[in-house]
């Protein structure tokens, strides 16, 4: 086992392809795949959020909501429904961690300027380190700035958040290890 959990945020169909699509999000997909493979194989917990609102394409149990093609899903993964931009309001997430034990966190998905941003700085101030998965974010052009610096932006951002004491630490995920504890 692990003190370490990977959060998959919102890594959805209706956010990753057709219009609403995210920027690069097969590359994104690919990129969780590595570090979700890793997570397991140290056994860290792989919780998998989904993001659900009424009238929209990401109402529950639509085609929208479901979990993007070519994320890699396995029976061991927790299933979490949020509805909000930060993943742990309203939601279990909190305590999942705590009765796993979990002190760190590992952040990817969708989107970088709402819940992986609003979710990474909440984990900070209830004292998780956050490892952000540089190059396993993604989000869409907003008409001023293209999706690309977005997720840049955001990287740098959190990164340099020092008020809440733990930090965010950016990695490629091909730079990320997760390890076992002894």
């Amino acid at each position: 086992m692990t003190t370490t959990a990977l959060l998959i945020i919102d890594v959805q169909t209706a956010l990753c392809f057709g219009e609403g699509g995210a920027f690069e999000s097969q590359r994104v997909i690919d990129r969780i795949n590595q570090v979700s493979a890793k997570a397991r194989a140290a056994g860290a917990p792989v919780i998998l959020i989904q993001h659900e609102a009424p009238n929209d394409p990401l109402e529950y149990g639509t085609e929208g909501w479901k979990l993007a093609d070519g994320l890699d899903v396995q029976p061991s993964d927790i299933h979490l429904r949020k509805k909000a931009t930060d993943s742990f309001h309203n939601t279990e997430l909190q305590t999942l961690l705590q009765e796993r034990g979990v002190k760190k966190l590992i952040i990817c998905g969708l989107q970088s300027d709402f819940c992986v941003d609003t979710t990474t700085r909440r984990a900070l101030a209830l004292g998780y380190p956050v490892t952000l998965v540089s190059d396993g974010h993604s989000t869409v052009d907003n008409g001023i700035l293209t999706a690309a610096q977005i997720s840049a932006h955001h990287t740098a951002t959190l990164a340099n958040i020092e008020s809440f004491g733990p930090r965010v630490t950016p990695q490629l995920a091909s730079e990320i290890e997760v390890t076992a504890c002894a």
